[in-house]
C-alpha cells in the first residue's frame, strides 16, 4: 500500500531527489520477505491442521483450497506469495512502473486473504443446513467502492495540509547535514546524486 501511493506521489510532485531509487529497492526488498513469510504461514496452517488431527479444522482448509471458493484462495496465493517474487530481480525493482503493477497484485491478494478469512468459514459452517454460497448485494458493492472515494479524499486532504515528507527526519539526510562534506558518504545516504565540497560559508553541491 505504502508503495502504491508513494510512486505516483513521487512522480507527480517531483520527489526523486527525496525518494530516491535506494529507497523504493529497500522496500521491494520488505514486500519480497514479508511475502515469504506469508507464504510459509500458510504454509503452516494447513501442516497445523493435519497434525492437529481435528477433522472440522481440516476440512476447513481443503475447503479452502479444493472448494467453492477455490478461485479466491488461489488469487491470494498468487499475489500474496508468488508475485512477491519478482523482487528478486534488480532489473524488476529498478522498473518503478512495473513495481507499481506488482504492488497493485499484492494490495489485491491481501483483500482477497480477508475474503477467504470470512466468507469461507461462513459458508460452511457445522450446519449444513445453513451451508449457502456468498454473492455481494448491489449495496455491499457500492459500499465497497465507497471505501476507495473515502480513502482517496482522506489522503488528498492529507497531502494538502500537511506536510507530505517529513522535514525533521530530512535535515539528517541532506548534504548540508553531512560534516565531512559528503566525499566519503553514499550517495544513496544523502539522497541526492551529485556530491558535495565545502566552500565558505557552507556547502554547496559540486558540479
Amino acid at each position: 500500500m505504502v508503495l502504491t501511493l508513494m510512486l505516483p506521489l513521487r512522480a507527480i510532485y517531483r520527489l526523486e531527489d527525496l525518494i530516491t531509487q535506494y529507497h523504493i529497492d529497500c522496500m521491494c526488498k520488505i514486500i519480497l520477505a514479508t511475502g515469504t513469510m506469508v507464504g510459509y504461514a500458510y504454509s503452516m496452517e494447513f501442516f497445523i491442521a493435519w497434525y492437529g488431527a481435528n477433522p472440522y479444522e481440516g476440512f476447513a482448509f481443503i475447503n479452502r483450497a479444493f472448494g467453492h471458493y477455490a478461485w479466491a484462495y488461489w488469487i491470494m496465493i498468487s499475489c500474496n506469495v508468488i508475485t512477491p517474487q519478482f523482487f528478486w530481480f534488480k532489473s524488476i525493482r529498478e522498473n518503478t512502473t512495473l513495481v507499481w503493477i506488482l504492488c497493485l497484485f499484492v494490495n489485491v491478494g491481501m483483500w482477497f486473504e480477508r475474503f477467504v478469512i470470512i466468507v469461507t468459514s461462513l459458508a460452511r459452517d457445522f450446519l449444513p443446513s445453513s451451508w449457502g454460497y456468498y454473492s455481494p448485494s448491489i449495496v455491499e458493492i457500492f459500499t465497497f467502492f465507497g471505501t476507495f472515494g473515502v480513502f482517496s479524499v482522506l489522503f488528498l486532504l492529507f497531502i494538502r495540509f500537511l506536510p507530505v515528507m517529513p522535514m525533521a527526519e530530512l535535515k539528517a539526510v541532506t548534504p548540508q547535514a553531512d560534516v565531512h562534506g559528503g566525499h566519503d558518504t553514499p550517495k544513496h545516504m544523502t539522497g541526492f546524486g551529485d556530491p558535495v565540497e565545502i566552500q565558505q560559508g557552507g556547502v554547496s553541491p559540486k558540479h
